[in-house]
Formats: structure tokens, C-alpha cells, sequence
């Protein structure tokens, strides 16, 4: 490809300093629960701005511990959004939580003005998604949940350092979930996630249900889950943690670049980009007219663009028993038509974005 998608590759092109520390880490024998992790998450909560950072095995278990936390469990409904990753709706699932969508709007998040209608006496918490790097409305969302009594946990897997006013995702409701996915904008060597919350009391509880329940080597307090963020991923995240910043700003300013020359192109929509909102592009998406020739466009010209998805959550096979039907979700529906997301790493060049643009610009001009 002549402009890839995944940047591991360059991320990780020198390593010496990494492999040295690994190596002194292996020494230790310092595997589970070790004190690379307690660092790991001292700087994580640091980053975010919360009391507490708690390393789990993956974002999924990130979404799925303080669900179980706060007591949802067999039976109970929990909302989240029609458009997102599979994992949100995993990790309700797998606690035997019913999730209920509501549709999103063209920030790609959930559509808060359409929350208040999905409550029921059943629901028992809300699962916002900071989708793509944009932020959920919570300065709507967080009184709507109050009122009801909800607990809210924020799915702030592809939205690390994302904020509005300011305030960052993951600090808003009662916790919030980070991945660690290896193409996440803060990343790992496997899976890994982290939870963030101010709630001692969570934290204390966090703790348990990661580690089996163990209140110690020989007590268990209630019964939880093997899902510990492995010592040796926490070397990488510590090795990594201090270009946490500058790796979102090198998005951003990506993202503008691309905005500035991609509106010239009238069959190219940009999404709204909201006032007070700070995006962090894990993805950057535009709506695209002809979208499916575009791609294959772009592809044989060897730009590695994608699809953030082409197929709607809700009418996946695997979701069939959530009784849901084609056109429940018109904006979710539109959107899996339309968009197309770019390369927008922090390691891509001027030349490769320049690349991209062109060719978008070439193909409208020759239909």
C-alpha cells in the first residue's frame, strides 16, 4: 500500500530502550499484579484526571467490570448506541444484561434527545460511546441519568483524552473504559483496557472482580473474573504513556489538514465538528457520495481506506435475538452507506495525505 492504515510497523521501528527495560522487567519475575502496572496506572489516572486506574485484560473487560460493579446483571437492560463496535455490546451481554440502542447523529455518538424515550422500569444503566474520537453529549446525557437514578459507564475506547469543556471522557459517569488494542491511540502489544473512576468505593470493587474476587491469596469476597492487565503489557504502556498528548495533537492537526482540502470536494461531507468539543481522531471519517466506488478506487490506487461499518450493529446475525429490524435506526442505517474513514495516524506524512486527497479529488472528477 502506498499509504497503509496500521502504523505499528513505524511505531515500534526502535525498540532498543523497550527491549532493554523488558529484559530488566523478566528479571523480576515480577509478572501479575507487579509494580510496572501500579505505575502504569498511577500515570494513566494522572492522564485522565481521576482518583483511579484500574488495568484490566481488555477494553471489553473495561465496559463489562463496573457494569457488573454496579449491580446490572441477568435480565436487566442496559442502553448504549446503534453504532459502535461489537465489544459495548459484548460486554453487556456477557453479565446477561439485554443492551437497547438508540440511535446516533452525524458526530457518529449516541443521540442524547433520543435517551429518554429507551428508559424503562428494566434499564439499569447507560453505556454512552465516545465513537471514532468524538465525545458523547454528556452535559445532556449526565442530567437525564441522574434523574432516573441510572449509572452511567463511558465507553471511551476510541476516545482517550477526548474532552468537552475541557473535562475528559471517562470522568463524567460512575467509571469509564479504555482499550489498549494495539491500534488504539495509546496502545499495547495485545489486549489490555483500563477503568478510570473517582468512586473509592468502585475502584475497591474493581479490584476484586478483576483478580477472581480475592481479597487476599486465601479469601474471596464475591466471585469475579481473570482479567488482569498482564506486567509485561504495562512495560509497553509505560514505555509509550508520555506520547500520549503529542500523538492526539499530531491526529488533530491531521484531521484539519485533511478538513481543509477534503471540503473542497463538493461529493465529500465533513462531519460537524461541535464547539467546545476536543476530537481525537482515533478515526477519521467523512461522508462520502458513491462511497463503495470510491473505496475501490482508493484501494486499487493502494490507499488503505476502511469502513466503520458497513454492516448496522443491530441487523448483525449475532444480534438477531435483540428482535430489531432494518430502518429502527435510520441515521445508523445512512451512516453504514456513506462513510469512509482515512488513514490519520500520527505517523502519516503531508505526502501520504496529500496522496489520499488526490485521489479522492481524481475520481470524482473522472465519473
Amino acid at each position: 500500500m502506498k499509504v497503509r492504515y496500521s502504523y505499528l510497523p513505524q511505531q515500534f521501528a526502535e525498540i532498543d530502550d523497550l527491549l532493554a527495560e523488558i529484559k530488566r522487567f523478566v528479571a523480576t519475575g515480577d509478572f501479575t499484579l507487579g509494580e510496572p502496572l501500579i505505575r502504569f496506572e498511577s500515570r494513566f489516572a494522572e492522564l485522565i484526571g481521576s482518583r483511579h486506574a484500574i488495568g484490566v485484560g481488555s477494553g471489553t473487560d473495561a465496559i463489562k467490570l463496573p457494569l457488573k460493579a454496579v449491580g446490572v446483571g441477568h435480565g436487566d437492560e442496559v442502553i448504549t448506541t446503534a453504532n459502535t463496535f461489537i465489544a459495548t455490546v459484548g460486554a453487556i451481554n456477557e453479565i446477561g444484561a439485554r443492551p437497547v440502542f438508540v440511535d446516533c447523529d452525524d458526530t457518529f455518538c449516541m443521540n442524547v434527545d433520543q435517551l429518554e424515550a429507551a428508559i424503562t422500569p428494566r434499564t439499569k444503566a447507560i453505556v454512552p460511546v465516545h465513537f471514532t474520537g468524538y465525545m458523547t453529549d454528556m452535559t445532556k446525557l449526565m442530567p437525564i441519568a441522574e434523574r432516573h437514578g441510572l449509572p452511567v459507564v463511558e465507553d471511551a475506547c476510541q476516545g482517550i483524552l477526548a474532552n468537552i469543556g475541557g473535562r475528559n471522557s471517562g470522568t463524567w459517569g460512575n467509571a469509564g473504559a479504555f482499550s489498549l488494542h494495539p491500534l488504539k491511540n495509546l496502545n499495547v502489544w495485545g489486549d489490555a483496557g483500563v477503568v478510570v473512576t473517582d468512586d473509592d468505593d468502585m475502584a475497591r470493587k474493581l479490584r476484586l472482580l478483576r483478580n477472581h474476587g480475592m481479597r487476599s491469596r486465601d479469601e474471596i469476597e464475591v466471585l469475579g473474573y481473570n482479567s488482569r492487565l498482564d506486567s509485561l503489557q504495562a512495560v509497553v504502556g509505560n514505555w509509550l504513556i508520555g506520547e500520549a498528548k503529542s500523538i492526539s495533537e499530531r491526529r488533530i492537526a491531521n484531521a484539519e489538514y485533511y478538513d481543509a482540502q477534503l471540503s473542497t470536494i463538493p461529493q465529500i461531507r465533513i462531519p460537524p465538528r461541535v464547539a467546545g468539543m476536543r476530537l481525537v481522531y482515533h478515526l477519521y471519517i467523512v461522508f462520502a457520495e458513491d462511497r463503495d466506488g470510491l473505496l475501490r478506487y482508493l484501494i486499487d490506487r493502494g490507499v488503505e481506506a476502511k469502513i466503520h461499518y458497513p454492516i448496522p450493529l443491530y441487523l448483525q446475525d449475532g444480534l438477531k435475538f435483540l428482535g430489531y429490524k432494518p430502518g429502527d435506526f435510520p441515521v445508523t442505517d445512512r451512516h453504514t452507506g456513506t462513510i469512509i474513514t482515512f488513514p490519520t495516524d500520527q505517523h502519516i506524512t503531508r505526502e501520504e495525505q496529500d496522496y489520499v486527497i488526490d485521489a479522492v479529488r481524481s475520481y470524482y472528477a473522472g465519473r
